[in-house]
């Protein structure tokens, strides 16, 4: 046993050999207080969660099929719905007039206006697919192609806080006041972005940027025929964001820092102001004598 009590780091000094100041005792306040503020500080910190963003060059949705889902939501309120269409094609030689699968048109200003709402997938390669009237049995003579857009997304929608994109870029896209036989071009860069929360469950979307401009167009017998054009294209980085918590172990060193460095720092504080107190006492006594 007494070999044991020979490895004690922590020797143990008897109470009546101590002596309390009040120096000491506000300092252990202090010290306390200080000790908790950090405390919290970190749980809240150890219970939240971080973003951590990275990019890389794949395709993250291989088992998509090679497709991309599209979310359309466009209002034209001076275009009746019987003339209203959607086409879609692209580079791998997909060229369809008129979709209808998945899409739906509610009649606006009394029918004189639609608004189209469609669900619909395209291909991973470059295309476009345009609003236009192309699909009408008989053409209108001027047809009115100013519009809003509510949304047009591609892929899963995620709802995260914390992930800002551009999910929807031209949600809210107003062209009410341009030309009414203008065609518009809209040209889009999509990016494939992943999200993966802390159970490791990954979501798909995309994210896009967008350019746009206005022209009129005349078609081969010299008659305006308007269109409104998303022509895309994707990029090869894919955006990842990883849903991260900080280690335990890592809260628990640094909580024992928090600790120690805290003890040790005002144990110095209050030995220093302990032995010059005892100093001046000491000077004053001499002084006296």
């Amino acid at each position: 046993r007494c070999l044991q009590l020979k490895f004690d780091i922590y020797r143990k000094v008897p109470k009546d050999l101590t002596q309390p100041t009040y120096t000491g005792a506000f300092i252990s306040i202090l010290c306390c207080v200080f000790i908790l503020f950090l405390f919290l500080s970190e749980l809240t910190g150890f219970i939240a969660t971080e973003i951590v963003n990275e990019l890389y060059v794949d395709d993250p949705d291989k088992d998509s099929g090679g497709k991309i889902e599209v979310s359309l939501n466009i209002s034209l309120p001076n275009l009746h719905c019987d003339l209203v269409g959607l086409d879609i094609q692209d580079e791998m030689g997909r060229h369809e007039v008129g979709h209808i699968d998945n899409s739906m048109k509610v009649p606006l200003n009394q029918g004189s206006g639609c608004r189209f709402e469609g669900i619909f997938s395209i291909n991973k390669v470059p295309g476009n697919f345009h609003v236009s009237t192309h699909s009408a049995t008989a053409q209108p003579q001027n047809p009115d192609m100013t519009h809003t857009i509510h949304k047009l997304a591609f892929g899963e929608k995620l709802q995260v806080q914390k992930v800002q994109g551009a999910f929807n870029a031209l949600g809210g896209a107003d062209r009410l006041s341009s030309n009414p036989l203008a065609s518009h071009d809209y040209i889009l860069k999509i990016v494939p972005t992943v999200y993966e929360d802390l159970s490791g469950k990954q979501r798909f979307s995309y994210q896009y940027t967008v350019a746009n401009k206005e022209y009129v167009a005349y078609s081969h017998t010299g008659r305006i025929i308007p269109a409104i054009w998303f022509r895309y294209d994707l990029s090869p980085i894919t955006v990842k964001y990883t849903e991260r918590r900080q280690p335990f172990y890592r809260f628990i060193t640094t909580i024992c820092a928090i600790v120690g460095g805290t003890f040790t720092v005002a144990g110095i504080i209050d030995s220093c102001i302990f032995t010059a107190s005892e100093a001046w006492k000491k000077i004053q006594i001499g002084k006296m004598s």
